[in-house]
Parts: structure tokens; C-alpha cells; sequence
């Protein structure tokens, strides 16, 4: 079933980009420009999402930040640069 009827994309790759870690309806138009022309769809997206898995929801559910802390990251980008 279509979603968004300007850019003919479908329940199941709106489901797609949410499983590849999209979690809001702005990262679900990045991925494939849903909600991005007349918008109508937007509501129908945002319940598509609804409380589904997505890792940084999941971590605020659990009282953990969302954001890697600086110092991981720095960490991260000097191993693999090493």
C-alpha cells in the first residue's frame, strides 16, 4: 500500500528505512522523500513509526544519552585513523 502518493513510496520501504535506523518522519523523507511535497502523508508515516525500535529512542527509554560522549568519539576516529 502507497504512503506517499507524490513520490510512490510504500508501507514497506517507509518499514525498511525505520529497520536501517530511521526514526522520525524528517530521517524517513531523507531517506526516500516521503512527506517532502504536499505532506499529507506525514501523519500516516509518523504512525507507521509509532513506538517501533529505533537504537537512540531506545537508549533514552533507558535513561542513557542518545549522543556517543565526545571522548568516545575522538577515541574512535583516532583508532581507525591509526
Amino acid at each position: 500500500m502507497y504512503v506517499c502518493n507524490c513520490f510512490g513510496v510504500t508501507e514497506d520501504q517507509v518499514k525498511k528505512h525505520a529497520a536501517d535506523g530511521a526514526c522520525t518522519p524528517r530521517q524517513i523523507a531523507s531517506a526516500c522523500k516521503a512527506g517532502t511535497d504536499c505532506g499529507s502523508c506525514v501523519r500516516r508515516i509518523q504512525a507507521l513509526l509509532g513506538r517501533g525500535a529505533c537504537p537512540r529512542r531506545d537508549l533514552v527509554d533507558q535513561g542513557e544519552s542518545a549522543f556517543a560522549p565526545t571522548s568516545e568519539l575522538v577515541d574512535t576516529a583516532l583508532n581507525e585513523a591509526a
